[in-house]
């Protein structure tokens, strides 16, 4: 059996190689490409201003459908301005009867794609209990430090049921 030299085997097959151009549909040499885009169709001068803990909830309570606030948990981003006007609700995740799963990168990638300046979350809790478990806590502390690095302050978390609401912010837990 020969002896392969695998150095002069991978060097002969580098001078093999034809020019780039010719080798574009080489599935190694594609890649994905990532466009962004923003469209809003609401005028500035119509978009809901948050002034305070009451005008997110009032906004968020509208946004949740009667059937389900109390059914699973939900959570929810709204996305503001530097004149904290809402620019759109990103619904993060449906989860169940005891909780929804949050992934941080999702809630970064929503609030920088849509070019926002600040950001409110905010999740139900079905049991209509306003207390913040351990888990809410934590997250909290974990979107504010990340929103720290990124510019991109965390103005308020809200838990919501259908006739109240806690806010953080409101409660110094920010």
């Amino acid at each position: 059996m020969p002896h392969h030299n695998l150095k002069y085997d991978i060097v002969e097959q580098i001078r093999e190689i034809k020019p780039f151009e010719k080798h574009l549909n080489e599935p190694f040499l594609l890649a994905t490409e990532i466009t962004l885009s923003y469209k809003n169709h609401v005028k500035a001068s119509l978009r809901p201003k948050i002034t305070s803990s009451k005008d997110a909830y009032d906004i968020l309570i509208n946004t949740w459908a009667d059937s389900k606030i109390e059914f699973v948990e939900h959570f929810k981003v709204l996305l503001l301005n530097r004149a904290n006007k809402v620019l759109g609700l990103y619904e993060v995740s449906t989860g169940g009867i005891s909780g929804t799963v949050v992934d941080p990168k999702l809630i970064f990638a929503a609030a920088l794609k849509a070019n926002s300046s600040s950001i409110i979350m905010a999740h139900n809790h079905r049991s209509g209990n306003l207390d913040p478990s351990q888990q809410d806590k934590f997250l909290t502390t974990k979107i504010k430090q990340g929103g720290q690095f990124l510019d991109l302050p965390l103005i308020d978390h809200l838990i919501v049921t259908s006739e109240r609401y806690h806010s953080f912010a409101d409660e110094g837990l920010l």
